[in-house]
């Protein structure tokens, strides 16, 4: 039994002239296209909806997947009341008027869906609105997001809706809906069109996963192409690549993609793999982020990751940044690009990383050491007179330039925490440090 939404009038019939797209979005499960591991045969989500038996639930994943097309099946296969929400057009009075309307439903026995599209565009507060009407029963919130619920979802709500990870379609998926749009009546069912088969396979590759590109890129190519006398449309290659002359690759520079890319960049530097490097460089370059950006975060992993094994990785990578803020963009792309595959192909170490994250550790146990008096500076008598500097010892004093005085505090007086790899110029720099430890014992209570 098919129910309609509190709010808005019977489901009509879409007009011809709406999007490919909009005329094409599935009624049933059997007509939806991918996420198979959710909604394939015997699959857990199949079940819920197909016994109406809808518990709170969030659909995370990128634009173009069909969590707005799974919400509506929903809409039209449950017995319950179905409200749908959008978080960029309604505040609390309108989530309120709602939860009050649900509640009465409660009450008469009936359960209400609340499909709320774009949920992380909610603030706290209106998300703390939801909160106590989910945990009453008063609402089944169906979620759509395409940023991580992690950071976007109040964390009380979140705990109380399970969340289905909608992945981006497979060409497969994409091939075949393409195929589906060109012999459906609602589609072009009704109109002659020849599209070679590689065709079909192009327009799939330059979606990325999403159905909703690849439904606008044959609908704009099949508009586009010539057609005969008989009304025959004949789809080139040359139109096709009029359609698909640039692809705006999935990149949010303040949501998770962001740093899912530049995490990306580090880890393959970090395992020096030059060519992923380039390629997750340029995906962030494509995504219009900033060059500043990317150039500061190779300065971090000049340190991180190859520190003193190669000392020539930091300058490096400091003169990219400086290129990038001399030139800008498009001609600092190939600065970038020779800093992340030097970085990539330079030997690495984390010791100076390792170094610095075990400092901050004893810092922040026992933050008060105090200084040693012998390495206090004493520019006045009465500083002199309570043993300031006293015992200190001028290394340039001495001909080796190098004393057995301790400098950390005597809490810490044996800890190391710069520990030298075999790698690279650092393999030299561990063997200084040996020796300089070797003396300091052996002439340390002489």
């Amino acid at each position: 039994m098919e129910q309609l939404s509190l709010f808005e009038a019977p489901r009509e019939e879409i007009p011809a002239a709406a999007p490919l797209a909009s005329r094409l979005r599935p009624e049933t499960l059997d007509e939806y296209v991918g996420q198979r591991h959710l909604i394939g045969q015997g699959q857990v989500l199949r079940r819920l909806i197909e016994r109406d038996q809808i518990s709170s639930m969030i659909f995370w994943g990128p634009p173009g997947v069909g969590k707005t097309t799974l919400a509506r099946i929903i809409a039209h296969t449950t017995r319950a009341a179905f409200v749908e929400f959008s978080a960029v057009t309604s505040g609390i009075k309108e989530v309120r008027e709602v939860m009050a309307r649900a509640e009465e439903n409660r009450r008469a026995g009936q359960r209400t869906i609340l499909f709320t599209d774009e949920i992380h565009r909610f603030n706290k507060a209106q998300q703390d609105a939801f909160l106590p009407f989910v945990e009453r029963g008063s609402i089944i919130l169906i979620g759509a997001t395409t940023e991580n619920p992690s950071f976007e979802i109040n964390a009380a709500l979140l705990s109380r809706c399970k969340v289905f990870i909608l992945k981006p379609l497979t060409e497969e998926d994409l091939t075949a809906l393409l195929r589906q749009a060109l012999n459906s009546p609602k589609g072009f069912g009704g109109t002659k069109i020849s599209i070679p088969e590689e065709g079909l396979a192009a327009i799939a590759r330059f979606a990325a996963g999403d159905a909703r590109t690849a439904l606008n890129t044959l609908e704009m190519a099949v508009l586009n192409a010539p057609v005969d006398a008989s009304g025959a449309v004949a789809v080139t290659e040359q139109t096709l690549a009029d359609c698909m002359n640039r692809r705006s690759l999935l990149y949010d520079k303040n949501g998770e993609e962001h740093y899912n890319l530049i995490s990306a960049l580090h880890k393959s530097v970090r395992n020096s793999d030059p060519d992923a490097a380039v390629y997750w460089l340029h995906r962030m370059i494509d995504g219009g982020e900033d060059p500043l950006y990317i150039a500061r975060r190779l300065v971090r992993m000049a340190s991180e990751d190859i520190g003193l094994a190669d000392a020539s990785a930091l300058p490096l990578a400091v003169s990219a940044y400086q290129a990038c803020h001399f030139l800008g963009l498009p001609e600092c792309d190939v600065h970038l690009t020779q800093t992340a595959i030097y970085l990539a192909l330079a030997p690495k170490s984390n010791a100076a990383y390792v170094a610095c994250n075990e400092a901050k550790e004893d810092i922040r146990r026992s933050p008060a050491e105090p200084v040693p008096l012998h390495i206090r500076n004493a520019p006045t008598d009465l500083m002199r007179q309570a043993d300031y500097g006293k015992g200190y010892q001028y290394a340039h004093d001495y001909a080796e330039k190098l004393t057995p005085m301790t400098c950390l505090p005597d809490a810490l007086a044996s800890r190391r925490y710069y520990r030298p790899t075999d790698q690279g110029e650092e393999k030299a720099l561990g063997e200084k440090l040996e020796q300089v430890i070797r003396w300091k014992e052996e002439h340390r209570g002489k």
